[in-house]
């Protein structure tokens, strides 16, 4: 009897920890579906991701479908403006240097070089010496090599940024980047376009993050779309506003329309610039500003925010061929929202003269109408006769 009462107490014991096994891993499901259900609405509040998370989606490009959260605009911030131009060259060893040492180069144009950035296209070096990418005796290969006490004239012209990103940065290899760099910190001229750089200023109380893209391995990748949206999401985290400014596209006085797809100059792929430019927009980037077919090219509004797509030559000492479209060219003056959207802008027009000198003039208002027109219909600004650019209401 006693032992069919001990076996009894046995069997009691057991079905009460099966029980609270039972109960215990009841809870342990429910707190689990708490945590994951915790988790997706936050992700789905959000709208961010990490493009390099395990299991981030992709889209057709194999790029991420993820946007950065934006920093938010400066309390109290005012528009800020941007003057920009095309490639820059103050003349090169052996095609030739101006006579007063670059004094007089800027001397016609300086007064519409105003805003709170004034940004160009140094396509070149500031250098000397060192190995020329051109083999003896080359006939047709250019390597570009400006003296770097000519960096007092950008400075003294107005320009706070320059971006290296093109396709003659590296005429003279590392010596030579690195002799361009060092020369525009002395004169106080931020640059960008670098594997992995960008230039930062502080204007009107926003960070604004200026980044410069080009097809060139020494330069942030212009082809690689996935990888320039990211660049774009990490600036756009710090700073309130993105500029992008490229090199790109093909060149040549027949070369003043935006077309669909890919363009290719001398057996380079010079990217697609319309996927470009919007990819980089859906990233953050708050204007872009394009240059590298050496003649003007049409604008565009794409998400309230401006493309120029080119604003060709506009300094070429004894560099670049001349004449007809090859010889116009403008000063894009524009103002941004503290939102990043467009708010207003001016086309100064500009034509190389000479040597290759720019002064005011020229037709560049009428062709950067008429083009934006043509390639981009209702998404072009509209362009009054004095250059004055708005958006479309």
């Amino acid at each position: 009897m006693e032992g069919d009462r001990e076996k009894r107490r046995v069997q009691q014991r057991r079905r009460v920890r099966r029980q609270r096994r039972a109960v215990f891993g009841l809870l342990a499901v429910m707190l689990a579906a708490v945590a994951i259900a915790a988790t997706i609405n936050s992700g789905g509040s959000s709208g961010t991701a990490s493009a390099s998370s395990p299991g981030a989606s992709e889209d057709q490009a194999g790029s991420a479908r993820t946007v950065a959260a934006p920093a938010p605009p400066a309390r109290d911030a005012a528009p800020f403006s941007i003057a920009a131009v095309g490639d820059t060259v103050m003349g090169s060893l052996p095609y030739g240097l101006p006579p007063d040492g670059g004094a007089s180069l800027f001397d016609d144009v300086a007064p519409l070089l105003t805003g709170d950035i004034v940004l160009g296209n140094l396509e070149g070096t500031l250098s000397s010496g060192g190995g020329s990418k051109c083999g003896a005796g080359s006939s047709n290969c250019f390597a570009f090599q400006t003296p770097p006490s000519y960096t007092r004239w950008l400075k003294e012209a107005g320009f706070t940024v320059m971006s290296l990103a093109n396709n003659h940065a590296f005429d003279f290899g590392p010596s030579g980047q690195r002799q361009t760099v060092a020369a525009l910190r002395r004169a106080g001229i931020r640059n960008t376009g670098r594997p992995g750089t960008q230039a930062t200023q502080t204007v009107k109380g926003q960070r604004v993050a200026i980044l410069g893209f080009a097809p060139y391995e020494w330069a942030d990748s212009l082809l690689d779309i996935p990888r320039a949206k990211r660049r774009v999401q990490a600036a756009a985290q710090k700073a309130e506003i993105v500029v992008v400014t490229f090199h790109g596209g093909a060149e040549g006085s027949d070369r003043t329309r935006v077309p669909r797809g890919g363009e290719v100059a001398f057996g380079e792929n010079r990217g697609d610039l319309r996927a470009f430019t919007h990819a980089v927009i859906d990233a953050g980037a708050d204007i872009v500003i394009g240059h590298g077919p050496h003649v003007v090219r049409g604008m565009e509004i794409y998400k309230k925010r401006l493309i120029a797509y080119s604003l060709g030559n506009f300094m070429g000492y004894e560099v670049f061929s001349l004449g007809g479209p090859l010889s116009t060219s403008m000063v894009l003056q524009a103002t941004v929202n503290p939102d990043g959207t467009f708010r207003t802008g001016r086309i100064r027009p500009v034509q190389l003269v000479g040597a290759g000198v720019p002064t005011p003039g020229g037709d560049a208002i009428g062709v950067v109408s008429r083009l934006s027109r043509q390639d981009f219909g209702a998404r072009a600004p509209v362009i009054a006769g004095d250059g004055t650019l708005r958006p479309r209401t």
